[in-house]
């Protein structure tokens, strides 16, 4: 159900005419990450991989689950804005084709050089946001999960573009935090009008109870799943 955040929030900026959306990048945890039940990095990279052949905006990049640990938030967001700076700022110098080279070669399985990203416009300054959904919003107001020098790093400078279920009520907790109020601004708020109770959390269990997935996932990504006995046991 990410892919279909991506197609929400680029919706709504368009529609804004304020943005032109030209990509969109999903960045799997790392191992580290302390959740629990979270497979290897190395099977939801390809799990992403495969939702993703027929989308031709949307990206996947691994380099925050290649890290040998756990990259916070706002450092994630910062590495991806830097490389679109580095692509953008070549291709609008007179950069020698020498260290042009180079840049590739230093870019290597990132925006620059990804097979899917043949169709963005990286010719002017791309800003970078952070896409979520109403849960992440919410949990910048549980006492000491957040640094709050990281969350005014990635609502002041990136911001967010926050999907929420008809009903929810966002505002409050924008509201109720000192730090979302003074950059309201930087948040987008994109309401999901059409009803969707499906989850990764309840594919997941029925996964384990062995009920039928069938049309809620791409097939190629079921296939996979089964192959490789994912969510069917405690093999990760």
């Amino acid at each position: 159900m990410h892919l279909r955040l991506f197609e929400l929030a680029r919706d709504f900026l368009h529609n804004t005419g304020k943005y032109q959306v030209v990509g969109g990048i999903i960045s799997p945890v790392n191992d580290a990450y302390k959740k629990k039940d979270l497979i290897s990095a190395k099977h939801r990279c390809e799990m992403v991989d495969l939702a993703l052949q027929c989308n031709d905006w949307v990206k996947l990049d691994c380099w925050e689950s290649d890290q040998e640990t756990w990259t916070p938030t706002v450092q994630v967001l910062e590495y991806h804005q830097n490389i679109l700076n580095s692509i953008t700022n070549s291709n609008n110098s007179q950069m020698s084709a020498s260290k042009k080279q180079k840049l590739d070669v230093e870019n290597m399985n990132t925006v620059n050089n990804n097979e899917q990203t043949k169709n963005w416009d990286l010719s002017q300054p791309v800003h970078l946001m952070l896409l979520c959904g109403a849960d992440l919003l919410e949990s910048f107001n549980v006492p000491d999960l957040w640094a709050t020098s990281d969350i005014t790093r990635i609502v002041g400078k990136f911001g967010l573009v926050v999907v929420t279920r008809s009903g929810s009520n966002p505002e409050r907790f924008i509201y109720e935090s000192d730090i979302l109020s003074r950059f309201q601004n930087n948040i987008h708020i994109v309401t999901e009008w059409i009803p969707n109770e499906i989850s990764s959390t309840n594919i997941r269990r029925a996964l384990r109870r062995g009920n039928s997935v069938k049309y809620l996932i791409p097939d190629a990504v079921l296939q996979y799943i089964k192959e490789h006995d994912l969510y069917l046991s405690n093999k990760t």
